[in-house]
């Protein structure tokens, strides 16, 4: 652990980089519709944006805590953002040639420096103080990826989906030239914002570069046992293994809560154009959460007990969904942010306590978990299109009781 007496710094250099991971990975819910319309997808195709984006984590995690070994933590962070602003800049063509095989590239290169620059920097907040207060700091940074997810759909949205309900319209009654005409433009919206981004993203890659963030030696963390840390696989550590697990439930409840509001709300008949802002309510929901988190971890209650709670708030709120109807079932979907908010917070530092020298390789597959955000969503796309788009979030039950699990038995277990 760094022996600096002010973590100011750092967190701040973090929080931005929470902000930039953020922004992108929440700009998912906007374009589901966007590409939905502009590709002329069904449904669960177009949640092959999600499945393209998070299957990244799965495969490029290893890699990446390989890739932190040789340069180090802020250099890993720098390259990350490079590989973002890659994934950004296959936009351009994409959109041009309305290519949906294009955008899932992109996508999936986005998703792979995001798998890099979040392999680097969770563990890298969890152990830049003390690991009883990491949720508070991940809590931190949650406020500050969060603030980003909530601005990010209604900025692309703005741009991408004005108008989005007259042009479903229009294209129902076009001819084929017509409308042909009509998706080309709708595509060729994405081109601006997304060379912005890239240009922004290199221009921060070289910023933590030459910024003065210092490196952490993780082979000086505490691990379980001194003879278990120089003997045991990294598997042998129990928590890690269900915590890979309760990642997995929670990225997987967290995509589907807020990358699926909007398709449900225009699914009850509410317009397109007030449907996609509502991963921004999921959004504010989990703020709320994450402030909570800030204030109370661990003053007033433990990570596992906090996790406890969502657990809990999680199956309530998925019933609200299931049992309610209209604007009402919209609200319980959003509120789904607030169960999820201190999830990740809780899970990450809980199943990485102990792993001593071995934390980068077990953060690097804590983050391969992130590939729930793949599965689960597409899965309840098929479930939405077999038995109904309100009736498919009951695959979010089973997920919630994984991490209450989680929270009372799972995290305690040190080895097998």
């Amino acid at each position: 652990m760094t022996k600096s007496k002010s973590f100011f710094s750092p967190i701040v250099i973090i929080g931005m980089l929470f902000f930039i991971f953020g922004f992108i990975t929440w700009l998912n819910g906007t374009l589901i519709p966007f590409l939905k319309i502009a590709c002329e997808l069904e449904y669960a195709q177009a949640l092959l944006v999600t499945f393209a984006f998070y299957i990244a984590y799965v495969f490029l995690a290893i890699p990446s805590s390989m890739i932190l070994t040789k340069v180090g933590f802020k250099n890993g962070m720098a390259w990350g953002l490079v590989v973002m602003a890659i994934g950004a800049i296959i936009f351009v063509p994409a959109a041009q040639s309305r290519s949906f095989a294009l955008f899932l590239t992109g996508l999936f290169i986005q998703g792979a420096g995001i798998s890099l620059l979040q392999t680097a920097s969770n563990p890298y907040i969890s152990i830049l103080g003390p690991i009883e207060s990491a949720a508070q700091r991940i809590s931190i940074m949650g406020v500050c990826n969060k603030i980003a997810g909530a601005l990010s759909p209604l900025i692309l949205g703005a741009i991408i989906l004005e108008g989005a309900s007259d042009i479903e319209t229009q294209l129902k009654t076009s001819l084929a030239a017509e409308k042909e005409v009509l998706l080309n433009e709708l595509a060729g919206r994405v081109i601006v914002p997304y060379i912005v981004m890239a240009i922004a993203l290199v221009l921060l890659a070289f910023l933590i570069y030459k910024s003065s963030l210092p490196e952490i030696d993780t082979s000086k963390e505490e691990a379980d046992t001194a003879s278990e840390a120089g003997e045991k696989s990294v598997l042998q550590h129990a928590n890690l293994v269900f915590g890979i697990l309760a990642i997995f439930c929670c990225v997987g409840v967290e995509v589907i809560a807020g990358d699926t509001i909007g398709q449900y709300g225009s699914s009850l008949g509410i317009s397109l154009d007030v449907s996609k802002n509502f991963t921004s309510l999921t959004l504010i929901a989990m703020l709320v959460g994450y402030f909570v988190g800030i204030v109370a971890i661990p003053k007033f209650i433990s990570q596992n007990k906090a996790l406890m709670g969502c657990g809990i708030v999680g199956v309530i709120f998925t019933l609200g969904i299931i049992f309610t109807s209209g604007f009402t079932s919209v609200a319980f979907v959003a509120m789904l942010g607030l169960a999820n908010a201190l999830m990740w917070p809780a899970i990450f530092p809980l199943a990485i306590k102990g792993l001593g020298k071995k934390t980068e390789f077990g953060s690097a597959l804590l983050i391969m978990g992130i590939g729930g955000g793949a599965i689960l969503p597409y899965f309840y796309g098929k479930l939405a299109e077999s038995f109904g788009i309100q009736e498919a979030y009951l695959i979010l039950i089973p997920c919630y009781l994984y991490i209450l699990f989680f929270a009372t038995i799972g995290h305690k277990k040190q080895s097998w």
